[in-house]
């Protein structure tokens, strides 16, 4: 049973936040007054009586997190951070879902002071509130000292029906059992309607059976509106120290209008006969957008005051662990601040010319150097690891037990570990990185566009990057993956061509503060270019690895990865044919594109229009740097299965090919 603490002021208070809610919706004329209505008591609760959170500092490292994984109740979030004393304002709800406002439609992490993410695709944030426990319990056990909890946080997330219908879900939920990550608790908002209708016509498993099978504690509140059995809830969850606690709390839709219950008040704002009847129904008698001041003294002390006195006693707790702990303290703060231990042109090796190595064997290289001095430094792989190779050998699994440990088993959940990256990247203090085959990238697309959506420096360690996988066959041979991912906004694709070019492409990964990093790595060796070390060329994009003879190239070849080298030969056999040309590596579109146009014009001289790109995948896309005058020789149907080495000659791959296309321009 629950206490009896709660007066008639939280009463208000909750209605305070189901009708600033239903308020800017209206005003809007536009958005989801379903979930405000129903949820507004459980984070409420959760708010006032259970998160730790200074609205003063809404970057505080040792908070609570809150995901609103139904990002479409955000009214509701942007309601709760206002009488907080977050920095929205009341002018702020009154512009929700307006152009240019800080109330967008959907949470936006970086917009929304207080929003911990960015929230809207259903199921993600619970993947993501997965990620940032696996964090919390990471950095616990690499910097929790006796009587120094450095840090202690809760992750909290609020989720739907729809939530937990989508896949995400499923691999999320299933890793997080499995890692019995206990400082992971989520409200189940249960009001079995979703936009179509009810529940009952597509989602009818049991949820206590599903969450416990996967290790969960499962706990149910009957009704929604009793604070008191909500709060009862959350403290037994907190409790459960050693596995998630989803709570699933029985609600009705909408509740307090003449339409609870149905769909109809899930997306869409209630109508000013509507909202005359809610009022009436919760004894609300204020003007829209007016709140008693007696509520916002109760946001106050139980959020504003509580939460900056428990950062002030966390700073004073810390300044006393820099005195015991120096070298702990020093590597704490180069996590939070996103930085490695030396300049990363001294951890990363350089290697030899003519030397020969799968671009994939070189990343794994440059992991283990990255992680030597770094624990903060962290990833895992969707069950390839040995074939992505990027296991960590210094360290041991991140698993219970031993959350130390820096190499994480994602399992085969690609779409999980994507978000999880994000989550981990989110809550800060490490840096981290994911694998999969690049032809499984589609399965965690959805979470590598939210990675770009939010700026967030995950690296993508993504091998097996051609036809050249071979007998494998057509399904594991990406085709279209790389002009997709190019095509996406805030993100780096780059494809390195050996050894040195992967190395700095970790350079720039490591070193990125904002925005994702792909590496697309191969499987079979490439010879190490001629010029040692590509640090400074690969942050431009693209480079002359091999200048004309004469004062202008006749001609230009453009290649990333494995068919630099084919590019190379080429320029040989043209040379004897009296045909001078120069070889342009472009490892990264979207880097070449941020350069200089005087730096454009030294490596792509606008003079030369017979121009050729080499590259085994789309040629959708190379029109921009090959003009209407060139040729791109790629691949537009799918692989297939055989030898890699006679995939690649039986796709035109060869010198004879290029040497006879570059004729014919």
């Amino acid at each position: 049973m629950g206490t009896n603490k709660f007066t008639q002021i939280d009463e208000q208070a909750v209605n305070a936040l189901r009708f600033l809610s239903v308020d800017a919706i209206e005003k809007a004329n536009s958005g989801h007054p379903g979930l405000p209505l129903d949820a507004a008591p459980m984070t409420y609760v959760l708010w006032s009586q259970h998160m730790k959170q200074n609205p003063q500092d809404s970057k505080w490292i040792n908070r609570d997190r809150f995901v609103l994984s139904a990002g479409h109740g955000s009214a509701l979030l942007y309601s709760l951070l206002h009488l907080s004393g977050y920095k929205i304002s009341l002018e702020d709800l009154q512009n929700f879902r307006q152009q240019g406002s800080n109330t967008p439609g959907h949470p936006e992490y970086q917009v929304v002071d207080g929003a911990d993410c960015t929230t809207g695709p259903l199921g993600q944030g619970l993947a993501m509130a997965v990620g940032m426990a696996m964090a919390e319990q990471h950095l616990a056990a690499l910097y929790n000292k006796p009587n120094f909890p450095v840090m202690d946080h809760f992750t909290f997330a609020l989720v739907g029906d729809g939530c937990l219908m989508e896949g995400i879900s499923h691999e999320a939920a299933s890793l997080a059992g499995h890692l019995k990550l206990g400082k992971l608790i989520v409200l189940y908002d249960s009001n079995d309607v979703s936009l179509d209708g009810p529940t009952s016509q597509a989602f009818t498993e049991n949820e206590q059976q599903r969450f416990e099978s996967y290790g969960w504690q499962y706990l149910k509140v009957t009704d929604g509106n009793d604070l008191a059995q909500i709060d009862a809830a959350l403290t037994e969850a907190k409790a459960a120290t050693n596995q998630p606690t989803i709570i699933e709390i029985k609600t009705i839709i909408g509740y307090g209008t003449p339409k609870a219950g149905t769909n109809a008040v899930h997306g869409a704002p209630l109508g000013a006969e509507a909202l005359k009847y809610a009022r009436d129904f919760f004894k609300w008698d204020y003007a829209p957008f007016e709140v008693p001041q007696a509520v916002y003294d109760r946001f106050h002390d139980k959020i504003a005051a509580t939460g900056k006195a428990a950062e002030e006693q966390w700073q004073k707790m810390l300044a006393d662990y820099k005195q015991q702990y120096p070298q702990a303290y020093q590597q704490w703060q180069a996590g939070v601040a996103g930085q490695f231990s030396d300049k990363l042109e001294n951890i990363l090796p350089v290697s030899d010319p003519e030397t020969s190595e799968a671009t994939r064997n070189s990343s794994h290289r440059m992991i283990n150097a990255l992680a030597q001095n770094n624990p903060n430094f962290w990833g895992g792989s969707a069950d390839l690891s040995s074939s992505n190779k990027t296991q960590n050998e210094a360290s041991s699994a991140f698993e219970p037990g031993n959350y130390q440990g820096e190499n994480i088993w994602y399992g085969v959940r690609e779409f999980a570990e994507g978000a999880a990256m994000n989550g981990i990247a989110l809550h800060g203090g490490t840096r981290t990185y994911g694998s999969t085959f690049f032809v499984f990238s589609d399965y965690m697309r959805g979470a590598i566009r939210l990675a770009a959506v939010q700026h967030l420096p995950v690296t993508y360690v993504l091998t097996h990057d051609s036809i050249a996988v071979g007998e494998d066959g057509l399904t594991h041979e990406p085709i279209e993956q790389l002009m997709s991912f190019r095509a996406m906004p805030g993100i780096n694709v780059i494809r390195p061509a050996d050894a040195n070019e992967t190395a700095a492409a970790w350079k720039i990964a490591a070193e990125s503060q904002s925005t994702p990093t792909m590496l697309v790595l191969s499987r079979q060796n490439l010879k190490v270019l001629p010029g040692g070390a590509k640090f400074d060329q690969v942050q431009h994009g693209a480079y002359v690895v091999s200048p004309q003879q004469g004062q202008q190239p006749e001609g230009i070849l453009i290649a990333t990865g494995s068919e630099v080298n084919l590019a190379l030969e080429a320029q040989t056999a043209l040379r004897q044919k009296d045909i001078d040309v120069s070889v342009v590596s472009m490892p990264s579109f979207e880097l070449f594109d941020q350069q200089s146009a005087e730096y454009k014009e030294s490596v792509l001289p606008a003079a030369v229009v017979k121009r050729m790109s080499l590259e085994m995948g789309s040629t959708l896309g190379w029109e921009r740097y090959i003009g209407t005058q060139g040729y791109a020789l790629g691949i537009d149907r799918f692989g297939a299965s055989g030898k890699g080495e006679e995939l690649i000659k039986s796709y035109g791959f060869t010198v004879d090919n290029v040497v006879e296309k570059f004729q014919k321009l």
